[in-house]
């Protein structure tokens, strides 16, 4: 009888790769996506993971697999892609954008889709498009609990006044109170980013009960980063959690003491294409359109740089001293604190990049090289667009 043998696919490695390269090291995602969602059941809250990180429906997946419930996104186009993928629960985080009411109507004859209001102007428009169209759309009244970027004071009658309407407005479904304690981010300490999580709580289920008190009904009470999440102790009154960095982690976690370095998943792979003799640098091509320019929150100094760079083409730890300190639109510079740091890097080296707001980097490109180890093992796409 003749043997049957079966072709085994080219294996690649992270060494084959073009660059610039997005890595994505599927064993610590999905190290992070169980941690997460096992943090979130032990606190009695729901996960509802942020998607605008990965953008990714297979990442996605994933964390519905780990227990999430539904998804948030950024965008409309982001909401669109992970309709199309099969996700029928979805929170919008954003104040509602008056010019795309349409395409918000037609998301919520599709799924369970979820917008976020924080003005008048919005819930009259809102509830205009949804009366008009014959549909239902969930809507969450987005609360400022500290942050001060959006949302309505907790403390103003104003406040108190536009749940009202929200709750009684036909066409919309009062979904509860939302916010984000960016302010987490900007903590320097464990204990810090505690007292931000309890703050945010605390101002989210007093805002609350004031409205259950004045007979408006709260369904949900949705809050949560992830340097909140990292540190909080009680999620009493609260009933689900969106942190969304915690996927990846990334530099600006690792350096506030949120992550360990074997935490971060996501990493830029570079080329050293010019290492001019006497120069304090290389050059690698991985510019701002493959990290972004975010220094991170506390850095506008750029202390930090860009990235610092890792040992090897696998692992998590730095190389000292290594990092990208300047850059351009496509040149990335590579520096250290000494000569012979540079010294040794040559035209052809490979560097892995950790980058400072992995949510940013990712948003520079069109798909994740999925790695185990050395190993290139899946090619996974980003969806980028507005």
């Amino acid at each position: 009888m003749r043997r049957q043998f079966r072709l085994m696919p080219h294996r690649r490695f992270v060494g084959d790769l073009p660059t610039p390269a997005l890595l994505l090291d599927r064993d610590v995602l999905e190290r992070n996506l169980a941690a997460m969602a096992a943090k979130a059941r032990a606190l009695g809250v729901a996960l509802r993971p942020h998607a605008k990180t990965h953008k990714c429906p297979e990442i996605g997946r994933l964390q519905l697999a780990a227990g999430a419930r539904g998804i948030t996104v950024a965008t409309l186009a982001e909401a669109a892609a992970f309709a199309d993928a099969g996700f029928d629960d979805v929170t919008w985080a954003f104040p509602l954008v008056l010019a795309r009411l349409e395409e918000v109507v037609a998301l919520a004859r599709r799924i369970t889709f979820r917008v976020t209001v924080e003005s008048a102007a919005a819930l009259e428009a809102l509830g205009a498009a949804a009366r008009r169209s014959g549909v239902e759309v969930h809507a969450w009244l987005e609360v400022d609990s500290g942050h001060h970027r959006s949302g309505v004071d907790p403390e103003a009658p104003a406040a108190l006044d536009l749940a009202r309407r929200l709750a009684e407005a036909r066409g919309v479904v009062f979904d509860g109170l939302l916010t984000h304690a960016g302010q987490s981010y900007h903590a320097r300490s464990r204990e810090e980013r505690a007292a931000v999580a309890e703050r945010e709580r605390a101002a989210m289920v007093a805002f609350a009960g004031r409205l259950e008190r004045s007979g408006v009904r709260v369904r949900g009470v949705s809050v949560g980063s992830t340097p909140a999440m990292s540190a909080v102790r009680s999620l009493e009154g609260v009933t689900e959690v969106r942190p969304g960095n915690y996927a990846f982690y990334d530099y600006m976690q690792l350096a506030a003491g949120v992550c360990a370095g074997d935490d971060c998943a996501v990493t830029v792979l570079t080329s050293v294409v010019s290492h001019q003799a006497g120069a304090d640098h290389v050059v690698v091509d991985a510019g701002a359109l493959a990290l972004s320019k975010d220094p991170g929150p506390d850095d506008p100094a750029l202390r930090r740089g860009f990235g610092p760079v890792l040992r090897g083409l696998a692992g998590h730890e730095l190389e000292r001293a290594l990092a990208v300190r300047g850059m351009s639109q496509e040149h990335g510079m590579v520096g250290g604190e000494r000569a012979e740091e540079v010294a040794r890097l040559a035209v052809g080296d490979r560097l892995r990049i950790l980058p400072n707001h992995s949510c940013l980097t990712v948003a520079m490109f069109d798909e994740y090289q999925v790695v185990r180890g050395e190993e290139v093992v899946d090619r996974w796409p980003i969806r980028r667009t507005r």
